[in-house]
C-alpha cells in the first residue's frame, strides 16, 4: 500500500524537499516558544488548563458539546468507533478510507468490528451506493451501526466532500438508525478550499475530529468531538487504551498555536499543490489527478521508470515523497515553498529525460 525511501539514510544525501507528507512538518520558533510557556496540569484527571482550553475551543469551532485530546488522529478514530460500536457491529465506510487501509485492523482487533467496504471514485461513495449497501435487520447478519467518512480523502487525491453529499449521507444514516463519524485528518483543509465552515462540514456528526500534526502543524494531538455522552464513553477507551496523558498542556498550546497562526496559510499549501500539479502535468508521460487540497496524485504513464524507481531517484537527490495506493503522491505543507516545487519539477523532467541512462536498482516494494 505505501512506499518511501527511508529518510535519514546516512549514504543518501540530506532530504531538501520533504514532499512525502504533511506530518513531516518541524514545529515553527514560536511554537516551540508557545509549548514552553504553556501552564501545565495533569490532562488525566481535568487539571491541565491548556488541554482544556484547546478542547473547549474545538468542540465550539465544530459545534459539539465536549472534546478530548488525543495524541493521533488513528486514536481518534479507533476510540471513536469502539465507542459507537459493540463487538460483532458493522461500520459502513469507503474501501480506500484510513480505518480499511491504514490502522492495521484494528476494529477487528481490538472492538470485534467488521467493516463494509463502499466503492466509490475519488475516495467519496454515493447516496445511492450507502442506500444499497443496508439492509434490514437480521440475525444471521451483522448489526450496522455506525457510517464513517473521511475529509478530506487521503488515497482518493485529498478530495473533499461537499456539504451536500454530507448532509444527504447524515440523512440516510440517522433515518437508518445509523451513528456518522467523521475522520476529520485535513477537515481544516477542506474548510479553507471550499469556504464552509468546520461547524457546518461537522453539522449531524456524531463523532468528528481535527488532526493538529499535518498541516497545522503541530509536533502532535488531535482534538475529538461530540455529545458529552459520547466523550464520556470515549475517555473510557482512552483509558482503556494507555491514551491518558499527565502534562499534555505542552502539546496543547501547540495546537492552539496552530488555531492561531496555520489555519489560513493552508491556502498556500493548496496554490503549491495546484503548482505542482500543473508542472507535472506539463510533462509528457505523467498523469495527474486535479487537486482539490494539499495532495497531489499522479503516475508514470509512458516513462521508462517505474513508480518505485522514480521515487528512489528523487531522494538520491534529496526529494522526498511515496507511493500510496500504487500511485505517486506528493504533499505540500508549511515546510515547502514555491521554490521548491520549482526544483522538484525541474528535478523530475531531467530524470524523466535521461531515464535510460539512470541505474537505478529495482527497489524492494512499489
Amino acid at each position: 500500500m505505501v512506499y518511501a525511501p527511508v529518510p535519514d539514510d546516512p549514504q543518501l544525501p540530506p532530504i531538501r524537499i520533504n514532499l512525502l507528507s504533511d506530518t513531516q512538518t518541524q514545529p515553527s520558533r514560536a511554537m516551540r516558544e508557545a509549548m514552553a510557556a504553556a501552564v501545565v496540569g495533569d490532562e488525566q484527571i481535568g487539571a491541565d488548563p491548556t488541554v482544556n482550553a484547546l478542547c473547549d475551543r474545538v468542540a465550539e469551532l465544530l459545534g459539539k458539546e465536549a472534546a478530548v485530546f488525543m495524541a493521533s488522529g488513528t486514536i481518534c478514530n479507533i476510540a471513536a468507533t469502539l465507542s459507537h460500536c459493540r463487538a460483532g457491529d458493522e461500520i459502513l465506510a469507503h474501501e480506500s478510507a484510513h480505518i480499511v487501509s491504514l490502522e492495521g485492523c484494528t476494529h477487528a482487533a481490538l472492538g470485534g468490528l467488521q467493516i463494509k467496504a463502499l466503492a466509490g471514485a475519488a475516495g467519496q461513495f454515493t447516496a445511492e451506493t450507502l442506500r444499497a449497501a443496508l439492509r434490514p435487520p437480521d440475525r444471521h447478519l451483522a448489526k450496522q451501526t455506525l457510517v464513517s467518512v473521511e475529509q478530506t480523502t487521503n488515497l482518493g487525491g485529498g478530495t473533499i466532500w461537499s456539504l451536500a453529499a454530507l448532509t444527504e449521507i447524515v440523512g440516510i444514516a440517522k433515518a437508518h438508525g445509523l451513528a456518522t463519524h467523521m475522520d476529520g485528518a485535513r477537515l481544516l483543509n477542506a474548510c479553507v478550499a471550499s469556504g464552509a465552515s468546520p461547524r457546518a462540514m461537522a453539522t449531524g456528526w456524531d463523532s468528528v475530529w481535527l488532526d493538529f500534526s499535518k498541516g497545522l502543524g503541530a509536533p502532535l494531538g488531535a482534538v475529538l468531538a461530540g455529545s458529552r455522552a459520547f466523550i464520556d464513553e470515549v475517555w473510557r477507551w482512552k483509558q482503556r487504551l494507555g491514551g491518558s496523558l499527565r502534562q499534555a498542556g505542552i502539546c496543547a498550546a501547540a495546537c492552539l498555536y496552530a488555531l492561531d497562526h496555520h489555519v489560513e496559510r493552508l491556502a498556500d499549501d493548496h496554490r503549491h499543490a495546484r503548482l505542482l500539479a500543473d508542472g507535472l502535468a506539463a510533462i509528457g508521460g505523467i498523469t495527474v489527478q486535479r487537486p482539490h487540497t494539499n495532495l497531489v496524485y499522479f503516475e508514470l504513464a509512458g516513462s521508462a521508470l517505474s513508480n518505485a524507481q522514480l521515487v528512489t531517484a528523487l531522494r538520491e537527490r534529496g526529494v522526498l515523497l511515496s507511493i500510496m495506493g500504487g500511485r505517486l503522491r506528493a504533499c505540500t505543507h508549511l515546510d515547502v515553498t514555491a521554490a521548491m516545487i520549482h526544483d522538484t519539477l525541474h528535478i523530475i523532467r531531467d530524470l524523466l529525460a535521461g531515464a535510460d541512462r539512470l541505474p537505478i536498482a529495482q527497489p524492494a516494494l512499489g
